[in-house]
């Protein structure tokens, strides 16, 4: 009897034991389940350009001839491809050109490329004339929008079917890409060419601020009414163009626009690839809306460093513990002060920003001594107005600068809602 209780306790408690490791079991693949799902989920939420979205777009190019417009952001893919030989691992990053995978796609005929400001391959100091060229992959001619035009003639868009427009912006007003978009553009729509724009992400898009450009002041360093950031993707600002009738006459591009996919104007996006010499990385990005004001002074802004637009500085400030010296560079040939000793200020660990920080140009406007020039020739069309020198000089606060902008803003503001594409800030 006592054997038959002990037996009896014994297969309850393997009984139980049993239950719990098959409930455990049970919550582990639910757990592993959970954890799949959720690695699906992240998966799907990566950031895909136009571009990286071939099938988009594809099958609107087969039987054309193409025209490019592109440099070195213009890529389907950024990867890092782990290669292995005898006892080492290495990364290597792997990138995929939109016009070799065009100019080897059966079907597809690219005939041309175009390049803006800084050339195919981005290398090109900034203002540079640019000579055509010849891509030495695959034989295309290389025609300059920065060079002897900025605009393609109707000559070079002969016998052409369609042009796709696939450059990197970083979404502020005096950076140049968006005034070759509009030539571009303009170009088309006087030829009867369909414009593709394969969109980007912003990586200054989660903020609009600065002055509104006046049209008095207009140039190829800015052509339209918009502020220094406008908060928009390159495809999103070809729609405004185009509804705006900022074109020609008011003529009207046959545009597309190939949409991101998972991007919203708070995401914060990490470019791949430097969209020009001199942003080498995120925070020379970030920076450059505040720092780019400096390029119509005499202060140097990082240009002829590794740390372009990190930091700025002069020869006639007073000496203190930051110096550097700035040296002819990739991109900066003939930097300002090059190979003089500049005081300065290192901006490397500075917060991101989320609106223009005018504290930077008002500092170096202080540092300035009386005997010395501050402001250059295209300090004007940089900040779209003669106010904002004006009001430097009189020695307005940031606050009393910026509530001048207010009025513009909140007007062009009503004007972007309508092109927007993706969510809204």
């Amino acid at each position: 009897m006592i054997l038959f209780k002990l037996r009896k306790s014994t297969y309850l408690f393997l009984f139980l034991l049993m239950n719990f490791q098959l409930i455990s079991c049970s919550k582990k693949v639910q757990n592993s389940k959970i954890k799949t799902s959720s690695l699906e989920v992240e998966k799907d939420t990566v950031i895909k350009t136009g571009a990286a979205q071939t099938h988009l777009y594809l099958n609107l190019l087969k039987g054309k001839n193409i025209a490019i417009v592109a440099n070195q952001t213009s890529v389907l893919s950024v990867l890092q491809r782990a290669e292995v030989a005898p006892n080492v691992m290495r990364s290597k990053k792997v990138t995929h050109h939109l016009v070799d995978y065009l100019h080897n796609y059966s079907g597809i005929t690219v005939k041309k490329v175009f390049s803006p400001e800084h050339g195919f391959r981005g290398k090109e100091d900034a203002a540079a004339h640019i000579a055509d060229d010849v891509d030495i992959k695959t034989g295309l001619p290389i025609l300059s929008l920065h060079g002897k035009s900025k605009k393609p003639s109707a000559k070079q868009l002969e016998n052409i079917d369609l042009v796709i427009f696939d450059i990197q912006d970083v979404g502020v007003r005096f950076y140049t890409y968006i005034s070759t978009l509009h030539f571009v553009m303009e170009a088309c729509a006087e030829n009867g060419v369909p414009l593709i724009v394969l969109d980007r992400p912003n990586p200054n898009g989660h903020y609009i601020d600065g002055p509104v450009l006046e049209p008095k002041h207009a140039s190829f360093v800015g052509k339209h009414p918009v502020p220094v950031v406008y908060g928009m993707t390159i495809g999103e600002y070809g729609q405004m163009i185009n509804g705006e009738k900022w074109l020609k006459n008011g003529i009207e591009c046959d545009l597309k626009v190939i949409p991101l996919k998972n991007y919203t104007h708070n995401s914060r996006y990490s470019l791949p690839i430097k969209p020009s010499p001199n942003l080498p990385n995120d925070k020379s990005i970030n920076l450059y809306p505040s720092l780019g004001f400096f390029e119509g002074t005499t202060i140097n802004a990082g240009r002829g460093t590794e740390f372009q637009f990190q930091r700025y500085g002069a020869p006639f400030f007073e000496k203190t513990d930051f110096s550097y010296m700035p040296k002819a560079n990739e991109g900066a040939k003939y930097p300002k002060h090059k190979n003089k000793l500049c005081y300065g200020v290192d901006l490397r660990k500075t917060k991101h920003l989320d609106k223009i920080d005018l504290s930077f140009l008002m500092d170096a406007y202080q540092k300035t001594p009386k005997t010395e020039k501050f402001f250059g020739a295209t300090f004007t069309i940089h900040a779209g107005n003669t106010k904002l020198q004006q009001q430097l000089e009189q020695g307005l606060s940031e606050n009393e600068i910026r509530k001048t902008w207010e009025k513009g803003l909140n007007k062009f503001k009503i004007v972007r809602e309508k092109y927007l594409i993706y969510k809204k800030l």
